[in-house]
């Protein structure tokens, strides 16, 4: 069990290279999972919705901290933690 995740700028290919990992383990009998932050779960997407809303570019830093933590701690406990138990590789699309 793996949890591997990509980071970097938009645009500099971590979907690409999640993607042909995803393959290759795939290829190689590995359970995966793919997971996106902020995201990944129900809550979490609604979460990710409201940050990435150009109409709330007033939050205040602390409020936008709190909303990214309250995403990740849902994605950990509901998706990584769980997957990872079960011998997944866990691949995220950031996680900071």
């Amino acid at each position: 069990m793996k949890f591997i995740t990509f980071e970097g700028i938009d645009f500099c290919g971590k979907s690409t290279q999640i993607k042909l990992l995803e393959k290759y383990l795939l290829d190689n009998n590995k359970k995966v999972y793919l997971v996106r932050e902020p995201g990944g779960t129900k809550i979490s997407e609604s979460i990710r919705e409201i940050l990435l809303d150009n109409k709330n570019n007033n939050l205040f830093i602390e409020t936008e901290l709190l909303l990214f933590s309250s995403a990740r701690a849902q994605l950990t406990r509901e998706i990584i933690k769980p997957y990872l138990k079960k011998g997944y590789y866990v691949l995220s699309d950031r996680f900071s």
